[in-house]
């Protein structure tokens, strides 16, 4: 798949600036020079968002993960009977565990090349595929290190594509495009998956199959109906409210509906074009869930691929609880999950906590090191004389 110096971006139409209205030959609204600083004003450039902690939330977080890791490998481990966990992980199979890794990074390599086809239109002369890894490995790795249901890593990538020059509402607009196109993919296969696993010959239960279907296909309706939404319905509110503190509540509600349904149609339009680098949604979840089945395959277990794919959507479901990355949630839920699915329940510990090692672990020191790369990566594009701007 070669695109390093170009990737399809969305429909023109689909990114409101009303500051910049759409050209009449339908291209993309192009951004006017930057205006010079007011008079007596700093001009600064946007400060790179930043984790405050005090000392106290340091050492709580600390112990927090230390806890919860300890809890998953010393002490669940027997209460389910299975007292060797570690030693049981040190003796999976190495050829399983190194083919585990690699997918592993396939995965990431599949969200770089979602990300630079989602964000990146034309040639970029400052993303270039470094930048790409910086931006996408350092916004993961604060997601998974944070709790904040992930607005960590979505605050620092807006913040460095603003930087690179992106105008803030087109940066908006694909960042909701992006999330689209990533978890269209969720949502689909929770439908498709739980309904078949339900319907087919055997013994799924009913909550951990059809209730996360019927989650997922609520959540697609949901976004298909904002879909409809005009672009500036925001606007559409305040007028028919007419003005006052009233119109402005309104306009303010509704500029997020607004916002949404913008960047969905733009995820509609980027896969009208047919571009194959959108393929990296799918392999993203894809090459992560085949580190979950390699993991079991370390162990000597061999689920069916249906139950390993629901178990694992149903897990990651634990991201929406308030922990960092996740941990204790996500594991407790696909553990879970595996064996309601009729898994046993020693092999789906360790499968799980190896697949955690990878899918967690792996990526966490790559990308701290990427923020600071990306610092100054963004150092060096303030230093340039060329208005960054581009779309």
């Amino acid at each position: 798949m070669s695109m390093r110096d170009r990737a399809s971006g969305e429909s023109p139409s689909t990114e409101r600036d009303p500051a910049h209205p759409t050209p009449p030959d339908g291209s993309e609204p192009v951004a006017p020079p930057l205006p010079p600083p007011a008079a007596g004003t700093a001009a600064g450039p946007e400060e790179m968002p930043r984790i405050r902690l005090t000392r106290g939330r340091l050492l709580a977080s600390l112990l927090f993960v230390v806890s919860t890791v300890a809890f998953l490998y010393f002490v669940l481990p027997k209460l389910l009977g299975l007292r060797d966990t570690w030693n049981r992980i040190q003796h999976g199979s190495p050829s399983w565990l190194a083919l585990a890794a690699a997918l592993e990074v396939l995965s990431f390599l599949g969200y770089v090349v979602l990300f630079r086809a989602v964000f990146i239109r034309g040639r970029s002369d400052r993303i270039d595929w470094r930048a790409s890894y910086e931006i996408t490995m350092a916004g993961l790795a604060a997601t998974r290190l944070f709790a904040s249901g992930g607005a960590g890593g979505v605050a620092l990538t807006a913040w460095a594509l603003r930087r690179s020059g992106l105008e803030p509402r087109i940066v908006a607009c694909r960042m909701i495009a992006f999330m689209a196109l990533l978890y269209a993919v969720f949502m689909g296969v929770l439908v498709i998956d739980g309904l078949g696993l339900y319907l087919l010959p055997g013994h799924s239960p009913f909550a951990i199959t059809v209730i996360p279907a019927i989650f997922g296909g609520s959540v697609i309706a949901i976004f298909l109906v904002v879909s409809l939404l005009p672009g500036d319905f925001d606007r559409l509110v305040a007028r028919w409210t007419h003005g006052g503190r009233l119109g402005r509540v309104a306009q303010h509600l509704a500029a997020a509906p607004a916002s949404a349904s913008s960047g969905i149609r733009t995820a509609i339009g980027l896969v009208r074009t047919r571009n194959p680098a959108l393929l990296g949604a799918l392999a993203w979840w894809g090459f992560d869930i085949s580190v979950l089945w390699a993991s079991f395959r370390a162990f000597g277990g061999s689920p069916e691929i249906a139950i390993v794919v629901m178990a694992y959507f149903v897990g990651q479901l634990g991201n929406l609880l308030p922990l960092p990355g996740g941990i204790g949630g996500v594991d407790g839920a696909m553990i879970g999950a595996f064996s309601a699915l009729g898994v046993s329940s020693s092999l789906a510990v360790v499968s799980v906590l190896a697949y955690r090692a990878f899918a967690f672990w792996l990526p966490t020191v790559p990308g701290a090191i990427a923020y600071v790369q990306l610092r100054r990566t963004v150092h060096r594009w303030n230093e340039t004389d060329l208005d960054p701007r581009y779309t």
